[in-house]
């Protein structure tokens, strides 16, 4: 019976069609700076380089905005070093070739900037626990390895922070305290937050003896994860509330009744990512179901079940498209389909580079069907229920062959940046819960243009809505009907 309720469940999937289009959804994709392997491709080491290598992620933020993307994580912390300016870690050599090499700009702060201007929000992810292997240690004098060996631990061949040890808490802390008074990110996305694979031979016996005290080994190596994050989580929001709080947990939880043979999963490896929604340290979590059929349908259902009042963005493979997994583009279209069915609050892909690339028509779908409409992201309510002054003085018209729209927002003694959704329809009224009718968000001017051909004769009714930092929307302003026409008016 089992068997045959599973087997209901799976063709369903596999049968659903594309569901309405929701008005607010996360839509992110991770961009991994290690190695090189989203960008940048390669290192500068001239001025003519370094604009190239900016010019790149450029290009790459420039196809995500034209199909619609809201968010980028952008990898920030690769095995103990990283891509910004830091007293704590040097910067890593993919940028200039050279570890501790200085690019001769800030890639962190150029990112940040360029992801703003086209409405995108950045994310900065952070590997967390990972050192690196033995080899590449060796070869790095600036590695917390080298400078604090008393918090790392060398197993199965890695280096790793011992997450027992209050001193790698502390150092984590730091390392974000520092992220968070120097960038306006709009999030920190922790990865890795767990204990290795394999973990119950972690070398951790003599940390667990000073600091276990009557926890079982598992509650306290959970304790471990949590704990840490709690205390993050509650820096960030002291300083920056606005700033979300997230991590890319294992995409199976744990293990489940119609799945009792899943494999490894989250509590396999100490990492409790659901009572971290429950106890309010999170904003969201990113699992990474990047499985399919039976490992990731009840997965799915799974993480919706235990979310409490957080959200879920579910991390997609469509790195499975390329050998040796051969999905078709099927298989992850069917996915959002399905996780559209089930109300999950947003999609991310892993990774950046099968989107740029159009692997197997993946962004071409993206564009013309499932992210055809901009969205909103989701609301942060569990921050702020106030909602930002409504948009006023609206004014249209155009500028040749643009159409051009300007406002004006109250002053509301508020300090977060306000962004703002443009709506339109043919017609004397425009529904602003109908995802078509969205031209744009998270502008951060007052001001839009729109190219349109002026050889048409309709008329439009225009509204705007003003956004806070934590996504909650505005009252939208008065209605302004245009007609455009080649007539003069």
């Amino acid at each position: 019976m089992r068997f045959l309720s599973l087997l209901a469940f799976l063709l369903l999937s596999l049968h659903l069609q594309a569901v309405d289009y929701p008005k607010r959804e996360m839509r992110a994709v991770w961009i991994a700076t290690i190695y090189g392997m989203d960008w940048p491709s390669r290192p500068a080491t001239n001025e003519s380089s370094r604009r190239l290598q900016q010019q790149e992620l450029c290009d790459k933020l420039d196809m995500l905005r034209s199909c619609n993307f809201n968010t980028v994580f952008l990898q920030v912390r690769l095995r103990g070093d990283v891509i910004y300016p830091s007293a704590i870690e040097p910067f890593n050599s993919v940028f200039t070739g050279r570890l501790g090499g200085n690019p001769g700009y800030d890639p962190l702060a150029f990112a940040i900037n360029e992801c703003h201007k086209r409405n995108l929000e950045c994310h900065a992810w952070i590997v967390t626990y990972p050192m690196g292997t033995a080899a590449a240690v060796r070869s790095n004098r600036g590695s917390a390895v080298r400078k604090r060996p008393d918090l790392c631990k060398l197993y199965n061949g890695e280096w790793y922070m011992d997450p027992g040890l209050p001193g790698t808490s502390e150092y984590l802390y730091e390392l974000v305290a520092e992220l968070i008074a120097g960038y306006d990110i709009d999030g920190v996305h922790f990865d890795y937050i767990r204990y290795p694979d394999h973990a119950d031979g972690f070398p951790d016996a003599a940390t667990y003896s000073r600091y276990g005290q009557s926890k079982t080994i598992r509650e306290w190596r959970e304790d471990n994860i949590s704990r840490t994050i709690e205390r993050i989580y509650r820096l960030v929001k002291s300083q920056k509330p606005w700033v979300q709080v997230s991590s890319s947990p294992l995409g199976k939880y744990s293990r489940i009744k119609i799945v009792p043979n899943a494999g490894q999963t989250g509590l396999s490896v100490y990492q409790d990512a659901q009572k971290w929604l429950h106890d309010e340290i999170h904003d969201f979590v990113a699992p990474m179901l990047y499985f399919k059929d039976m490992f990731f349908y009840p997965f799915v259902k799974n993480w919706m079940i235990y979310k409490a009042n957080r959200y879920v963005v579910a991390g997609l493979a469509p790195y499975r498209m390329m050998p040796p997994d051969n999905w078709t583009a099927d298989e992850i279209t069917r996915q959002i389909n399905y996780l559209r069915l089930s109300n999950v609050d947003g999609i991310a892909f892993f990774r950046g580079a099968q989107i740029f690339r159009n692997a197997k028509g993946i962004r071409d779908s993206l564009q013309n069907r499932y992210f055809r409409y901009p969205a909103l992201l989701p609301p942060l309510f569990w921050l702020s229920d106030e909602k930002p002054p409504a948009p006023f003085n609206l004014t249209v018209g155009m500028d040749g062959r643009q159409i051009r729209l300007s406002w004006d927002v109250a002053a509301s003694g508020r300090t977060e940046v306000t962004s703002f959704t443009v709506y339109a329809s043919p017609g004397s009224s425009v529904d602003i819960e109908n995802p078509a009718n969205i031209i744009a968000t998270g502008l951060r001017r007052q001001e839009a243009r729109f190219d349109i051909s002026t050889d048409i004769e309709q008329g439009y009714t225009f509204r705007i809505t003003a956004s806070d930092r934590y996504h909650i929307e505005s009252n939208p302003s008065k209605d302004v009907y245009y007609y455009i026409s080649t007539y003069a008016k």
